[in-house]
């Protein structure tokens, strides 16, 4: 008999587990029978609630989660799809959702993704035509039409988090998107990898602060030297090891029997505080071979369940950081920049930051003295077919060099600190940072700092770095792509009309 994924982890009393299967390039072959086999060992012990399937990790070809679970679905356990914004427009997205319901495949994992890998003849173009919270958002609208046409069963949808930051930006940025997530219709969450245990802590805090009780689930890994070191160099965006632990892993894998047993210990250590810090399941990755390991990581918590609290010193390394940032404890006091980094910041952010909110509040404020007289010019422009000569003359010359503006016609600045989600994020988020940014910078140009990390300095300079992100925004109108955005706003044919 099927488990119901929704059932089990929607449901207080129950510490629920899933397992995380990871398809290759094959379409047939050893490594899709090792995961189907996998999955069935995993439906004959009966304590695993469902298996989550990767969707083109690392942003590379792999063998669809739809198809696999699918084949999974039918032996009997219950599966989550990964559902990533990277490879689909909205069209796709909507139609692989449909898709999805049809073969009763409804517990989605909604992510925005990792950046584009490799495919046939190179990089793939990135698409990220949406973020995961409009793709929650989605599935939401999705679920009224599937009861509006008898279909009692909705989409479970869950969200991703990556609490493991360093820095007051990104930690603030990752909580603050993650109220939208739920705010969207997120129903559970399962976090990204890490091995802090105060910040597994200050997670449950957050949401308990914000008066949020999502089942909430922790993610555990069966950390080889392969898998730490991929960690350790920030090739898993939003996984954190550091550097104590890797030099850790290194060592106890000189042998490997030993080096095995002590990565299922500390799997099973890191499950059992989990459980006692009133997470509602773990989420196991770093399966590739056979249930077995699985088998023993759950074995191996039954015995120590009930001494969780004598394991907590082994997870309390923090991020190999002395200055990492919490949330419920302000110290370290922030480090003051050095002079030139102080005069470039202000010069390349603060000062444009004033520049930019001040043209805003007098040109682009529909509540503004002035408004009616804008509206009436942007009617006359377009009546005259001369919008494109004031994107000619004046709006482009001050916003490419301002902004690099893409001319999308739907500008999102206002949102973002007063810069661009197009130029200045390679996802294009515009509903809050992504998991993948390390230590402040960009999980794609690495040489540049996160766009959302720069608006968080930006508001908080002036008193306003409570208020990032807190607007829900929808997704870019590509009808108005090379368009005027300040015509699109006057006449209220952009999103925020």
């Amino acid at each position: 008999m099927i488990r119901i994924f929704s059932d089990e982890i929607s449901n207080p009393k129950n510490f629920v587990v899933t397992l995380e299967l990871v398809p290759g390039r094959e379409s047939v072959g050893r490594s899709v029978d090792t995961l189907k086999g996998i999955a069935r060992d995993a439906f004959g012990d009966g304590r695993i609630s469902a298996v989550s399937i990767t969707d083109n990790p690392g942003g590379n070809p792999s063998l669809s989660p739809d198809v696999l679970g699918s084949e999974i679905f039918k032996c009997g356990l219950d599966v989550i799809v990964h559902f990533t914004c990277r490879d689909m427009n909205r069209v796709g997205m909507e139609s692989r959702a449909l898709q999805l319901a049809r073969m009763g495949m409804k517990n989605i994992l909604a992510l925005t993704g990792d950046y584009s890998g490799k495919g046939f003849g190179g990089q793939g173009k990135p698409v990220f035509d949406y973020d995961s919270v409009i793709l929650t958002r989605l599935l939401k609208s999705l679920n009224k039409r599937l009861l509006t046409s008898g279909d009692p069963d909705l989409f479970f949808t869950g969200c991703a988090v990556s609490p493991f930051k360093t820095t007051e930006a990104e930690t603030l940025a990752q909580y603050g998107k993650l109220d939208k997530k739920l705010g969207a219709g997120a129903s559970f969450v399962i976090t990204q990898l890490g091995y802090d245990v105060k910040k597994f802590r200050e997670l449950i805090s957050h949401l308990h602060q914000k008066r949020m009780n999502p089942p909430v689930m922790g993610s555990v890994y069966l950390l080889s030297p392969r898998s730490a070191r991929a960690m350790n160099k920030g090739r898993v965006p939003g996984a954190h090891v550091a550097d104590t632990l890797f030099d850790q892993v290194i060592k106890e894998w000189t042998h490997t029997r030993s080096g095995l047993k002590t990565a299922i210990d500390r799997a099973a250590k890191l499950g059992v505080i989990l459980k006692g810090l009133g997470y509602r399941g773990i989420h196991i990755g770093g399966i590739h071979r056979s249930f077995k390991t699985v088998g023993a990581i759950l074995d191996r918590m039954d015995e120590i369940e009930d001494s969780w609290e004598d394991f907590l010193t082994e997870f309390n390394m923090g991020m190999g950081n002395a200055n990492t940032y919490y949330y419920f404890d302000k110290t370290p006091a922030p480090q003051k920049l050095p002079l030139p980094s102080r005069i470039k910041e202000k010069l390349t952010d603060h000062y444009p930051h004033f520049l930019l909110k001040t043209a805003h509040t007098l040109f682009f404020d529909k509540n503004a003295r002035l408004a009616p007289v804008y509206r009436k010019l942007a009617e006359v422009l377009t009546k005259t077919n001369k919008t494109w000569l004031l994107k000619l003359i004046l709006e482009d010359p001050m916003k490419k060099p301002l902004l690099s503006c893409q001319s999308c016609g739907d500008c999102a600045i206002q949102h973002l600190a007063f810069l661009c989600p197009e130029s200045g994020c390679p996802k294009h988020t515009r509903n809050g940072a992504c998991g993948g940014s390390r230590d402040g910078w960009c999980e794609v140009h690495t040489d540049k700092k996160c766009v959302w990390t720069r608006a968080y300095h930006r508001l908080k300079y002036c008193g306003l770095g409570h208020t990032l992100g807190q607007e829900l925004v929808p997704p870019r109108m590509w009808e108005l792509n090379k368009t005027s955005s300040w015509i699109n706003f006057h006449l209220g044919k952009d999103h925020q009309g």
